[in-house]
Parts: structure tokens; C-alpha cells; sequence
């Protein structure tokens, strides 16, 4: 058993966005808007709507707060050796809105990560969503995994996980399954050390991305998430994470992104 829990921890903990599966079962109470990191109070701590998930108390947890940052509220995050996510429970439709858009500046690469390898699996950012799914369609092995870890951990595992990451080799747009599920995969949306230090912006098309990794159609997006974790590699890393959106088309996503730096330009002067 103790092996058991030892695979599906780090599972559930990738799959962080969709610990509960409440946005199924009742999906009106979860259709509201993504909160927004620059609309939140510094001395809130943490945005609106975006809860702490914590695993193992003696997993040292991320640390996640409200600050100030090039003249808008983000979020930061640090680790050393830890492992902790937030996660915003949602129900959407992704085909309406499949432009995801984000921001996001970490201090530096983990020197031994490698996100294809179990022992070395971590990453100064991730974004991370969760998709539902008809379970029962999943091979055998998947369902009996899925089940075994809601027996252990008493939390639902989504259909499937998509997860955006920075890693240190593999090239952008490089799918990576992960060390502990078929039903994770990991897209490269950074590479390499060009950056380190500075904003990116990012855009992607989820549907697009999800047909890529799973060669499927995506169910309804029953979570987001944001994970910084060093808990395998023990290093430390710090990261910022700015506002996460959704468009429906790319020209609309691209429209604000240049109003964004407009007021960001007047708010220096």
C-alpha cells in the first residue's frame, strides 16, 4: 500500500486542478469568471476563488501570495523543496473559448530536472488544466488507477490533464507523457534559459493542444490550476504567475494583450 500511495500522490498533485469533481456535478455553481490575479488585493493573499491544495502535511508546500509587480498585482510563488498547488475549480466548454493566454517569469532553471524521468520530474511553472471525460471508455488499468486513488486519497481524478510547463531541453510544442499516468501529459510552452528572469507571454490553443496529446476531442474544462514544484529535484525556484484568460478567438486574445501593455505604459508615466 505504501508504494501505491507513493504513485498517486504525485499524481493527484499533477492532476491538483480537478480535486473534487463538483464542477460535474452541479455546473452551474462553477460556469463564473476565471479570477484575475491583477483585480485582486495584496493584502487578500491569495485571489479570489484559487485554493491550496496540500496533499501530505509533511510535504513542504509551495508558497503562493498576492505581490506587486512591473506596476499590477501577480502572483508569486516559491519553493524549495516543496510541492503544493492552487487550483480553481470551473465547468466551460472549450471548443467556445479555446485560446488560453497567460503570463508567467521564473528566477531561474532547475539545473536536474528532466519532466520525462519520475525522479527528476518537477518544473518553475506550470499551468495545468483538467478535462472530463467518459471514464469507462479508458483501458482497463486507467479506470482500476483512477478508482484505487479515489479509495486512497478520497479525491476524483479528471479524465484526462493537460499541463502546460517550462522545461530545460525539450523543444516548444514537444508532448511529454508523464512518468506516473497516460492520462497526464505535459506540453512544452518554454524552453531553455532564454528569458530567465523576464515576462512571457503565451498564447495556445487548448483544443489543439489536447487533440496533440491525447488524440481525442477535449471533454468540458472542470479545472485550472497552477503548480511550482521542487520537492524531486530539492532546488529552490522562484516564479510569477500574471492574469490567465481565455478568448475565443486569437485576434481578440492578441487585442487585449495590447491594451494591457498600453495601460501598463501610462501607468509608468
Amino acid at each position: 500500500m505504501n508504494r501505491l500511495i507513493a504513485l498517486l500522490v504525485p499524481l493527484l498533485l499533477l492532476s491538483a486542478c480537478a480535486s473534487r469533481q463538483i464542477a460535474h456535478q452541479n455546473p452551474t455553481n462553477k460556469s463564473r469568471q476565471l479570477s484575475l490575479f491583477s483585480s485582486s488585493s495584496i493584502a487578500d493573499g491569495l485571489p479570489a476563488g484559487w485554493e491550496p491544495l496540500i496533499l501530505l502535511r509533511n510535504k513542504k508546500p509551495t508558497e503562493y501570495r498576492l505581490v506587486s509587480d512591473d506596476a499590477r498585482t501577480v502572483l508569486h510563488a516559491r519553493a524549495e523543496s516543496a510541492s503544493s498547488a492552487l487550483m480553481y475549480e470551473m465547468s466551460a466548454d472549450p471548443m467556445r473559448q479555446p485560446w488560453l493566454a497567460w503570463e508567467w517569469k521564473i528566477s531561474g532553471l532547475l539545473k536536474n530536472a528532466d519532466n520525462t524521468q519520475r525522479a527528476t520530474e518537477d518544473s518553475p511553472v506550470r499551468i495545468i488544466l483538467g478535462f472530463d471525460g467518459d471514464k469507462e471508455s479508458l483501458p482497463f488499468t486507467d479506470q482500476v488507477l483512477f478508482e484505487t486513488a479515489k479509495i486512497v486519497t478520497g479525491h476524483d481524478f479528471p479524465y484526462a490533464t493537460l499541463m502546460y510547463i517550462w522545461e530545460n531541453k525539450a523543444p516548444v510544442g514537444t508532448v511529454i507523457r508523464s512518468p506516473y499516468s497516460n492520462r497526464i501529459k505535459m506540453m512544452v510552452a518554454a524552453s531553455g534559459n532564454d528569458g530567465v528572469g523576464e515576462w512571457h507571454k503565451l498564447l495556445r490553443n487548448i483544443v489543439e493542444d489536447f487533440e496533440k496529446a491525447f488524440d481525442e476531442k477535449p471533454g468540458r474544462l472542470i479545472g485550472i490550476g497552477i503548480l511550482t514544484d521542487t520537492d524531486n529535484t530539492g532546488e529552490t525556484v522562484e516564479a510569477w504567475y500574471g492574469d490567465i484568460r481565455f478568448f475565443h478567438d486569437r485576434s481578440e486574445a492578441a487585442r487585449l494583450a495590447n491594451t494591457h501593455q498600453r495601460a501598463l505604459a501610462l501607468d509608468r508615466h
